[in-house]
């Protein structure tokens, strides 16, 4: 139920909304290295990430997420509402900061980064109200759509999102915010409508072990009981399973001018592709390629 003269959105994106700081160089670096390079803030976010590649595929989403009333979480609504978001679920708060993740890239990947998410962590459940207070659903007629989730919420939220009635109908769709904080998606493990999109190191946590192919990590994660999964592997084969249906795709090569966001291009570009109406494997082909032409520099579409 979304409120008077507000567009019903196609997809709920939950998760970090913020500002990206990142370094990139063309050279290759190390612990240590000092190079000239180019500095740029642009919005980010996984749930942002996520809104960004679904405006380009002409879908209409909800960012929930915590943004602070400060002048750069103004600004950073303003470009949402700019680029065709619906912003008016987001938790605005007065005493929490809007959010920031920082990383370095050079031309040998990521060198390092640093999710400062520590206003949305502190936000908890008040993200989440729009889903419970009629303005997108209640516990009686809950969400009955997409929802795009990401793994910077808590270890607490997730596992109250994976018991709780608010989303009972929705078709979950979830990503790690990072490998270092795969481990919580455990919580979502055996949920009945989950679908996870994992690399192939947060495939391995996930299972604490690690598996030198997609096709491994997908099957393996099955088996665990996740409902449904797909593996990535940067330029090595990707992977889908769900049951005991598997399918797998080589992404296109490109050369790689940045990193920081291409698994929620992949996982936005392989919703969208769903939604349009393709079959699987073409879907989770248009997904790599999305993902490729981004890592490129080029805008997914």
């Amino acid at each position: 139920m979304t409120q008077p003269n507000t567009p019903r959105p196609d997809i709920l994106c939950i998760g970090s909304v913020l500002w990206d700081i990142i370094g990139r160089s063309s050279s290759h670096m190390r612990a240590g290295s000092d190079v000239p390079g180019h500095i740029t803030r642009i919005p980010g976010g996984v749930a942002m990430n996520i809104a960004m590649t679904c405006i380009n595929f002409g879908l209409t989403p909800a960012l929930l997420s915590a943004v602070g009333r400060d002048p750069q979480g103004d600004v950073l609504v303003k470009e949402a509402d700019r680029m065709g978001m619906i912003t008016q679920h987001l938790y605005r708060s007065e005493d929490l900061p809007t959010d920031t993740y920082m990383a370095i890239e050079g031309a040998n990947g990521l060198i390092a980064a640093i999710a400062d998410a520590h206003s949305l962590e502190q936000a908890g459940t008040k993200i989440l109200r729009p889903l419970s207070d009629g303005a997108l659903g209640d516990e009686t007629t809950p969400w009955a759509g997409l929802i795009a989730l990401d793994g910077n919420l808590t270890r607490d939220l997730l596992a109250d999102i994976a018991k709780s009635p608010l989303f009972t109908n929705a078709d979950l769709r979830v990503a790690p915010a990072s490998p270092g904080k795969a481990e919580r998606l455990l919580a979502l493990v055996g949920h009945p409508s989950a679908t996870l999109y994992v690399n192939l190191e947060e495939a391995g946590l996930l299972c604490q072990t690690s598996f030198d192919t997609a096709v491994e990590g997908a099957r393996a994660l099955v088996k665990r009981g996740v409902h449904r999964v797909l593996v990535t592997d940067g330029g090595n084969m990707a992977a889908e399973c769900c049951g005991d249906t598997l399918r797998s795709a080589q992404p296109p090569e490109v050369l790689v001018t940045r990193v920081t966001g291409a698994g929620d291009t992949f996982m936005a570009a392989h919703i969208a592709s769903e939604i349009q109406g393709m079959a699987p494997q073409p879907a989770l082909e248009r997904a790599l390629t999305a993902a490729a032409t981004y890592v490129s520099g080029e805008t997914p579409s």
